[in-house]
């Protein structure tokens, strides 16, 4: 049967789309980019502890005093693990997927509650949204919107949309007919049929599948940190990059504390506003833990609250920038630095994320896999990352990319591509060795992020070249998932083949050999170049020349790795700070400062 070019058909029209309608993305991003950060800011701007007050006075006009309490002390734990900010840019996130998806889906709902047709049509099309990868959402919302929360909310509310529509058609068909037969008997026009019986007798349902809407909006929030959305869902893809199990398992916590509290007071807000629910609510026995006072009582402490917040300065204080100093020349610019979860990435990202702040500049870092990272610079998101091996390993990405991206430089170099075994495993010196060895190996190659430019010339050149590829399966994962395995294996002294790279600080951690390339499959040496967006050199001129001037020796790099790891996870900048005080004049060195009348400006 011939094969049906289906993704060849879906690219041209997302290709088509991106150069046709790129003003219609650019004017949807806006709107949702402009409703997030309002909702962020007012979510972010009382002290975290206030903020957790405020909703916890919700949660007790809603739920009871015990809701209350419990509310409180579940955002008090999140702001106890540092992740108070991330939390609330994904509570921002979910409502304004949430609010759009409503907006949408709530009137389709009516509409095929009102007509077979519509019903008949729509399903199929929620069927898809519900059953397709979460994650194949990401590639259209992210050429279309870029990086960011944009498409982290499209791809949320996209995923989320389905229950909404079906609940609103179930619940507004479960109208007792005999209602709607005798509002028209008595001569109610359709539409107050809809607003004064369907839709009060329907809210239930309909409060039911916002409550879903909400959840699957907070199941999505991890895939869309891929993409740089932040928030709890970055902080759980940074830890899945890094094999961090207890940075993910407080980030989890987060989300979960999250999740909690939106279930339970969305369910409280759909028994308030339906009639039926308040009547239930008004026969219940009142108990100490579950009394809620009165709506009025509930305003009054949230704007006491807000009061306090505003008299002690909680919502930030006015004052203006400081004056540019001799080596404040960045005068609080921001720049926007992205990396990949490689050590050198994260070594060199953090090294100049501390140089550049030194001189006045505002940096943000983010982690992304290549293939986003890539997307990012190319669209102007991204202003610099400083991890392109080139002009082998990261070459599908240049060719891809190139023209809209400027080379800044080598700045390290020349690198080298292996697969290395420890070097207990005897008889296994080169790549040709591995075909006679594949079930002392178990037929498996630990490999690292599938979107790495390793990976994607080990499995069409390397194994191929040496007739491994029936032989051999390349395991995806990631650079630390990798490293994991290797120090298993290497403890029980057990055989591993690994995909790694030079330099690298496993080589000083662990004696392992290099397996010889004869054969030249690998290629000659990259280089490890510092790439930005176009014209960001003519736009920040004197970083520009910095990037292009930089170099380090392996000694500098290999002894800034092993600092970082040492330090561990989320203390990335202060091992930089240790290392810069240990090598004095670095900074001056990279980052020199003109000089004019015989003094530094």
């Amino acid at each position: 049967m011939p094969r049906i070019h289906l993704g060849d058909w879906v690219d041209s029209g997302v290709n088509w789309l991106v150069d046709h309608l790129s003003w219609l993305f650019d004017a949807i991003k806006a709107v949702m980019e402009g409703m997030y950060n309002g909702i962020d800011a007012v979510l972010g701007a009382p002290a975290p502890l206030l903020m957790a007050g405020i909703l916890a006075v919700i949660a007790w006009w809603l739920r009871g005093l015990l809701a209350g309490v419990l509310a409180f002390a579940g955002f008090a734990l999140v702001d106890s693990l540092d992740l108070w900010d991330q939390a609330m840019s994904t509570l921002a996130l979910v409502l304004v997927a949430t609010v759009i998806a409503l907006v949408i889906s709530v009137p389709l709902g009516i509409w095929a509650a009102r007509s077979k047709a519509v019903s008949s049509t729509v399903r199929p099309v929620l069927d898809l949204l519900q059953t397709m990868p979460s994650m194949v959402l990401l590639i259209p919302a992210m050429l279309f919107f870029g990086l960011g929360t944009a498409p982290g909310v499209v791809a949320t509310l996209i995923f989320a949309l389905a229950p909404g529509v079906r609940m609103t058609e179930l619940g507004i068909r479960q109208v007792d007919a005999e209602l709607v037969e005798a509002a028209e008997a008595f001569g109610t026009t359709p539409r107050d049929i809809l607003w004064r019986v369907q839709l009060p007798l329907a809210l239930p349902t309909i409060m039911a599948g916002v409550n879903q809407v909400i959840m699957l909006g907070l199941s999505m929030v991890v895939i869309a940190g891929m993409v740089g959305t932040g928030g709890l869902g970055g902080a759980v893809n940074e830890a899945i990059g890094q094999v961090d199990i207890g940075h993910g398992f407080e980030a989890g916590v987060g989300i979960v504390v999250l999740a909690i509290y939106l279930d339970r007071i969305t369910g409280a807000l759909g028994t308030h506003l339906s009639p039926l629910g308040r009547r239930a609510a008004a026969k219940a026995p009142t108990r100490a833990w579950a009394y809620r006072p009165r709506p009025a009582v509930a305003v009054i402490g949230v704007v006491v609250l807000a009061l306090v917040a505003g008299g002690m300065g909680i919502f930030g204080s006015s004052d203006g920038t400081s004056e540019a100093s001799g080596t404040n020349v960045g005068k609080g610019k921001e720049i926007k630095i992205g990396y990949i979860p490689w050590d050198e990435g994260v070594a060199s990202t953090f090294l100049w994320k501390e140089i550049l702040e030194e001189r006045g500049f505002k940096v943000t870092t983010t982690q992304y896999a290549a293939g986003p990272l890539y997307t990012g610079l190319a669209t102007g998101q991204i202003d610099v990352e400083t991890d392109s091996w080139l002009p082998t390993t990261h070459a599908e990405y240049w060719k891809k990319y190139g023209k809209q991206l400027d080379d800044l430089g080598s700045w390290f170099g020349p690198t080298s591509l292996e697969l290395s075994v420890p070097s207990y495993v005897k008889d296994v010196n080169s790549l040709a060795d591995l075909k006679d060895h594949a079930s002392e190996f178990g037929g498996k190659i630990v490999g690292i992020e599938p979107s790495a430019g390793e990976m994607s010339l080990l499995k069409s050149k390397v194994l191929k070249e040496y007739g491994l590829d029936g032989a051999y399966e390349v395991i995806d994962g990631s650079t630390p998932a990798m490293l994991a395995e290797l120090q298993r294996a290497y403890a029980r002294k057990q055989p591993v083949v690994v995909t790694l790279w030079s330099p690298h600080w496993a080589y000083n951690n662990y004696d392992l050999k290099k397996l010889k390339d004869p054969e030249g499959a690998w290629g000659k040496g990259d280089g490890v170049h510092t790439l930005s967006r176009k014209g960001f050199a003519g736009d920040n001129p004197q970083v520009g020349r910095w990037l292009k001037d930089f170099s380090m020796n392996e000694k500098q790099l290999t002894g800034l790795e092993a600092q970082i790891q040492k330090a561990g996870k989320g203390k990335e900048q202060d091992a930089v700070r240790t290392w810069l005080r240990a090598n004095p004049g670095l900074v001056d060195k990279w980052a020199p400062l003109a000089k004019k009348a015989g003094r530094v400006t």
